[in-house]
């Protein structure tokens, strides 16, 4: 029964950390990278469409990233949702693809964007603490209810903190390397 509490914290942890990968996924580094569109949607036929759906993106260069419509009547839906996002990009079509120039990253926008970075890593440190609470809650129902004995509430407790301890040591990794990637020229 500790067991799956701990498993089950363990796996939690887990989404929390992979959220937090794909939300700063989605924030600009210096490198053109596919998953900066992600969240864009194109207007096709009156309903909202991920850009993946509707085309194909890739890497031109370090720089620039390219966007191959496979509808050609979407040209301009798709330029006017990527200009229309909040990632200051500039589109230029050319025939059926288009090509999204990256500028290059100013200090000022750098260091805006790393305290944006060290929010969310601070939102996941709360999820994994909330689940380390949660899970320690369900320890000490388990030992009002006479289910377990004091001692291995303590010792599930204790698992769960090392749990818990490694999924904030991943965050804070995650948060050096983002940090690193993000002062990079």
């Amino acid at each position: 029964m500790i067991n799956e509490i701990r498993e089950d914290a363990q796996e939690r942890m887990s989404k929390s950390l992979e959220a937090l990968k794909t939300q700063l996924s989605k924030i600009r580094t210096g490198r053109a990278h596919p998953a900066l569109l992600d969240g864009i949607m194109v207007q096709y036929y009156g309903a909202d469409t991920p850009l993946k759906q509707v085309g194909n993106v890739t890497i031109e260069d370090a720089r620039t990233l390219a966007v191959s419509v496979f509808d050609k009547s979407l040209i301009q839906a798709v330029e006017k949702a990527i200009l229309s996002s909040d990632l200051g990009l500039n589109p230029s079509s050319a025939g059926t693809v288009i090509r999204i120039p990256l500028p290059p990253l100013t200090e000022e926008r750098r260091k805006d964007l790393i305290k944006i970075v060290r929010a969310e890593v601070e939102k996941a440190r709360v999820a994994v603490r909330n689940i380390r609470r949660d899970a320690n809650g369900d320890l000490k129902d388990l030992q009002k209810e006479k289910e377990i004995s004091e001692d291995e509430q303590r010792k599930g407790e204790e698992e769960v903190q090392k749990v818990t301890d490694a999924a904030i040591k991943n965050a804070d990794a995650i948060l050096v390397e983002k940090e690193k990637e993000l002062m990079e020229i």
